[in-house]
């Protein structure tokens, strides 16, 4: 059976959401269960398109990536462009990361959420120290709406000083990258002040 000539009826809303953007559990639970059900046509349809289907059910979340080239082929294009992200906001990025496997280490609560304050205490050692805090502040809240338009974070109804981690980030950041983070942030450490390359770019 060829998918692309004959695909499902029921995968066609959940096939539209995916080339839409990520697909989160929590904000549609029977949309979700149609995507898991149907996840294999789901898969069938989109690698014709060169995409894979990437789907954690205990996490919650799905998302479309550009298949890898197999040996011998040509790259295909994204489906979304990579974006480079400043200094600051991939720092920003590199500790969310990093607080969100220590919260799941130490067993919390599955939801992270954090004050704007919070994250101006993590930042401050790898900002240059202007004793300026409102400036600061500024800053942060700046780099935590570009986090957010990436689907990282989303602030809190009613609560514009708090923010939500959102557990996708374990899936652009990985375990390898998360294992040389101290590292990466000894780097930032030297870098202050300075631009640095993106730590992670969306599929």
């Amino acid at each position: 059976m060829d998918m692309t000539d004959n695909p499902p009826p029921n995968i066609s809303k959940p096939l539209i959401e995916l080339m839409k953007g990520v697909v989160f559990r929590e904000n549609d639970e029977k949309l979700w269960q149609v995507l898991e059900d149907c996840q294999v046509a789901v898969r069938d349809y989109v690698r014709v398109l060169g995409l894979d289907l990437v789907l954690d059910v205990s996490e919650g979340y799905a998302w479309l990536k550009t298949r890898e080239p197999e040996e011998g082929e040509d790259p295909l294009p994204r489906l979304v462009g990579k974006r480079p992200l400043s200094y600051p906001v991939s720092l920003i990025i590199a500790l969310l990361r990093k607080k969100l496997a220590e919260s799941d280490a130490s067993g919390e609560d599955t939801r992270l959420i954090l004050s704007v304050e919070d994250i101006a205490d993590m930042v401050k050692v790898f900002f240059p120290s202007s004793g300026n805090e409102a400036r600061l502040l500024d800053k942060i809240h700046i780099c935590l709406n570009r986090i957010a338009d990436l689907g990282f974070i989303r602030r809190l109804k009613g609560q514009k000083d708090k923010i939500e981690v959102i557990r996708i980030l374990k899936a652009f950041v990985d375990a390898q990258w998360l294992h040389e983070l101290d590292d990466r942030l000894r780097e930032y450490q030297e870098k202050r002040g300075a631009d640095s390359d993106s730590i992670k770019e969306t599929d």
